[in-house]
C-alpha cells in the first residue's frame, strides 16, 4: 500500500472511532475493579474492600453487592465455572472464596498465610472444570501457583519454571493468563518479562520463553495477554510509573508463544493493563485499555488508534463483536463501536 493511502486509511479509522464510540455507565460506586466476568446477562465483579456483586446489562437498577469478608480485603481476581464464582485476595494471608451462582452463598475454601502469597489472576475453563490461579513466587524463586483439574486442587510443583530475582506477575486486570484449547500461557514482569507455557495434557511441565518486551525494573513488563487461537496472541504492558512511555510495550506471536515480535514501539499511547481480541475477527481487531486511554488495532496489533481518553479504566471484556465492558476506578461502563 502506498504511504499516502495508508495515511488516509489511518485518519479515516480515527474519525470513525472518535465519532461512533457510544458509552453508558452501568455502575458507580466507591470501588476499584480489576476483575470482571460476564454471566446471565450481568456483569459480575470483585474489587476493593471485600466487595463482590453484579449489575444487569438490561436494567442497571437490577444490581446487588455483598461483602465477601468482614475484613477489607482487596480482590483483583475473579473466575467462574458453571455453578460458582471464585476469587482470591491479593496479599497475605490469601483467602480463596467460592460464591454460589444460584444463591450468592459465600464460603471460604482455604487460607494461604505464607509471606509471599500474592495472587494476581485466576481463570477457569468452565467447559472442562480446569483452571489456574497465579501467585507471585516463593522467596526461593519457586512457583506457588495453583492448578485445578475437575475442581481438585493440585499442589505439585514439578517442572514449574524457576523465577529470576525480581520477576513476578502483575495484578492489573486478571488477564496475565490466557487459555485456548489445551494450551495455557502466563505472563511475567519485573526483572524479566517472560511467557510460561503448558498443555493440560501435562499441566505441571511448564516451558519458560524469553521475550523482547520492556523489562528490568519492578514496574516494567507484560501486564496482560490474550490469544485468538493456539497460534496468534498478543501481550501488552509497559511501565506503570512512566505511563506515557511506549517503547517495547506491545508484542505479538504467530507460533503459539514460542517467539514474540515487538509491535508499534514508540507509536502507541503507552502503558496498558488489559488487552482483548475481538470475537470472530481472526485476531485482526484488538482493544487495549490503560489508566489513561483506550486504543484499537485493526491489523493484528501492528498499528494503533486511540479511540478514547477515558481515564481510570483497568479491565475490559467483549460482550459481543461490537460491545465492550470496561471497569476500573469507581465504575463499570459499556461501550459500543458503531
Amino acid at each position: 500500500m502506498k504511504k499516502s493511502a495508508l495515511i488516509i486509511l489511518c485518519l479515516f479509522s480515527q474519525i470513525i472511532f472518535s465519532q461512533k464510540l457510544e458509552t453508558e455507565v452501568l455502575l458507580k460506586d466507591k470501588i476499584s475493579i480489576r476483575a470482571l466476568q460476564l454471566y446471565d446477562g450481568k456483569v459480575w465483579y470483585s474489587g476493593t474492600d471485600s466487595k463482590f456483586g453484579y449489575v444487569s446489562l438490561k436494567d442497571t437498577a437490577d444490581q446487588k453487592q455483598i461483602k465477601l469478608s468482614p475484613e477489607n480485603l482487596q480482590f483483583r481476581t475473579l473466575a467462574q465455572t458453571k455453578d460458582s464464582f471464585y476469587t482470591i485476595n491479593i496479599g497475605s494471608p490469601a483467602k480463596w472464596f467460592t460464591v454460589q451462582k444460584n444463591s450468592l452463598k459465600v464460603s471460604l475454601n482455604t487460607t494461604d498465610s505464607t509471606k509471599t502469597a500474592f495472587f494476581d489472576a485466576f481463570i477457569f475453563d468452565p467447559a472442562k472444570d480446569r483452571g489456574i490461579a497465579i501467585s507471585d513466587p516463593n522467596e526461593d524463586g519457586s512457583g506457588k501457583n495453583l492448578i485445578f483439574t475437575n475442581l481438585n486442587k493440585r499442589t505439585s510443583q514439578t517442572n514449574f519454571p524457576k523465577y529470576f530475582p525480581g520477576e513476578a506477575h502483575f495484578a492489573a486486570s486478571n488477564s496475565n493468563i490466557a487459555m485456548k484449547g489445551n494450551w495455557v500461557w502466563v505472563a511475567t514482569g519485573g526483572s524479566k518479562a517472560r511467557i510460561f507455557k503448558f498443555n493440560w495434557g501435562s499441566p505441571f511441565n511448564w516451558k519458560a520463553i524469553e521475550t523482547p518486551f520492556i523489562q528490568g525494573t519492578s514496574s516494567q513488563g507484560i501486564y496482560s495477554i490474550d490469544f485468538y487461537d493456539d497460534k496468534f496472541g498478543i501481550a501488552v504492558g509497559g511501565d506503570y510509573t512512566k505511563q506515557a512511555a511506549n517503547i517495547n510495550n506491545i508484542a505479538t506471536t504467530h507460533d503459539g508463544g514460542e517467539t514474540w515480535q515487538i509491535q508499534a514501539s514508540g507509536k502507541n499511547a503507552g502503558y496498558k493493563t488489559c488487552v482483548k481480541i475481538r470475537p470472530k475477527s481472526k485476531g485482526k481487531d484488538i482493544i487495549a485499555v490503560g489508566d489513561q486511554n483506550i486504543e484499537f488495532s485493526s491489523d493484528y496489533g501492528k498499528t494503533w488508534t486511540k479511540i478514547s481518553d477515558e481515564k481510570g479504566l483497568y479491565v475490559c471484556e467483549w460482550l459481543d463483536k461490537n460491545t465492550l465492558i470496561f471497569a476500573g476506578k469507581d465504575r463499570i461502563v459499556k461501550m459500543t463501536l458503531r
